[in-house]
């Protein structure tokens, strides 16, 4: 192994840090505010758009681990002097930007057939462009760092990166929103704009403030050595991974349909979209706490522990609030705060999750002797893109099930006491039993104990001596 023996340092921190803040200054705003932009500013129909966005999240999940392996293998085929993964960001980040303007841009300005193909053909370049950029970014964490220690300490700034990248867009864009009018299309093509550009320039900085410190020069000399099909092996053998993928799968699929319906829960159950905006106002320190806290508990019962914990209390407190909400007429403010507790608790293990990952690619590099940073990370985005889909495409289906009438919330007009019920179900309940579906994984599925630990950092030892 290659390894820079400088400390990681805190310029190391902040780079890995802005890497998640750049891709959230867009990729937020497809979880809170995209189904909206289709639904009320392009007309499309609920079952068209459930099925596009089915299509779209199938083609990232084939797409995140093919980007993975093929990074992989490039490496191992031929040594870039920037690093493994670094070369990538610097390709990926223009295209990012262009493409992401394109999506709440061009639409806009077509209508029927040709609009939906825009939107279609938009979108899957939006989303080729954010694979190519997130998998490299991703995976530089393993590149960077080689302790537990260096690992909590990038897993939290990418923590805060993402808490702050989640939290600029959704200021920003309901103040524009609310500025230049929630029904104008061109409200959310400058809205899309100033965060695509923000985010470019964090892009930028996370490449170069990064450094790939721990490359693994011989990991394999020989590229046909990386093979597509070894993701197969890591799904049997290594347990860990698999209760990775389950968590991803679940705790994304609780955060989507809470986050693709959240604007409708503001705008047309509390009646006021622009308080959507100062939700995120009140989870910047809830999550700054919680990031805070979160390594000292862990020293003291565990990650996993301290995960289900978090994980269990988030969905006692999206059931309460539910039933809040089935009882009484419930403050907008006070939803505000209680939705942002039960999501913050939740967020523990989103925010933790990364050096887990980590650890379950140092894992299956004790099982399979092959250390494959790119396939494994693509393939735990696979996986997450699954909850993506599940979330984003029932939660648009269950609208028109529901009964929502987009031109009666654009004529200001409310909604059947029927539908009111319908969001408040998906936007409070469905997030409760997914939260205890990722619960489930990490309970009865993630193996790696004290003493496998220590195996793994045996074989570790044992080959830093080789080399």
């Amino acid at each position: 192994m290659a390894s820079n023996k400088k400390a990681l340092t805190l310029k190391h921190k902040v780079g890995y840090g802005l890497g998640d803040l750049a891709g959230c200054m867009t990729f937020g705003l497809m979880g809170t505010y995209f189904t909206r932009y289709c639904t009320n500013i392009l007309q499309v129909n609920t079952v068209i758009l459930a099925t596009l966005l089915a299509i779209w999240n199938i083609w990232d999940a084939v797409n995140d681990p093919m980007m993975g392996a093929l990074m992989d293998k490039m490496f191992a085929k031929k040594h870039h002097p920037q690093g493994k993964f670094r070369p990538w960001l610097l390709r990926a980040t223009p295209m990012l930007v262009v493409t992401f303007i394109a999506l709440w841009t061009v639409p806009t300005m077509l209508q029927g057939t040709a609009m939906v193909a825009a939107l279609f053909i938009c979108k899957i370049l939006y989303e080729a462009c954010y694979t190519m950029f997130n998998i490299p970014m991703g995976s530089l964490l393993s590149a960077m760092s080689d302790t537990d220690e260096e690992r909590a300490a990038l897993s939290s700034a990418r923590g805060f990166g993402s808490i702050i990248g989640n939290i600029l867009p959704s200021m920003i864009f309901p103040i524009i929103l609310t500025t230049f009018g929630d029904t104008n299309p061109t409200s959310y093509s400058i809205g899309a704009t100033v965060c695509a550009l923000i985010g470019g320039v964090f892009c930028l900085g996370h490449y170069f403030l990064t450094e790939e410190r721990n490359v693994v020069e011989n990991q394999s000399s020989d590229a046909d050595n990386i093979k597509f099909t070894d993701i197969l092996n890591v799904f049997r053998k290594n347990r860990a991974f698999l209760a990775l993928c389950l968590h991803g799968i679940f705790i994304c699929t609780s955060q989507y349909v809470a986050s693709t319906l959240g604007s409708y829960m503001y705008a047309d159950v509390l009646g006021n979209i622009g308080l959507a905006a100062s939700a995120t106002v009140v989870s910047m320190p809830l999550s700054i706490v919680t990031l805070a806290v979160a390594p000292k508990i862990a020293k003291k019962i565990g990650l996993e522990n301290m995960i289900r914990k978090g994980l269990i209390v988030s969905a006692v407190l999206y059931v309460g609030l539910f039933a809040a909400h089935m009882l009484t007429t419930v403050n907008p403010y006070v939803h505000m705060v209680w939705a942002s507790l039960a999501s913050c608790f939740m967020s523990v293990s989103i925010l933790m999750q990364w050096g887990m990952v980590g650890e379950a690619i140092d894992y299956n590099e004790y099982l399979t002797g092959k250390r494959t940073e790119g396939s494994i990370y693509g393939t735990f985005n696979l996986c997450r893109r699954i909850g993506q889909t599940v979330g984003n495409s029932a939660a648009v289906l269950a609208l028109g099930w529901i009964g929502y009438d987009t031109a009666l919330a654009n004529a200001g007009g409310v909604q059947t006491a029927g539908v009111l019920t319908g969001i408040k179900v998906l936007c409070v309940l469905i997030p409760a039993v997914f939260c205890l579906g990722s619960w489930a994984a990490f309970k009865f599925v993630w193996n790696i104990t004290p003493a496998i630990r220590e195996k793994m950092a045996a074989f570790a030892a044992a080959k830093k001596a080789k080399q």
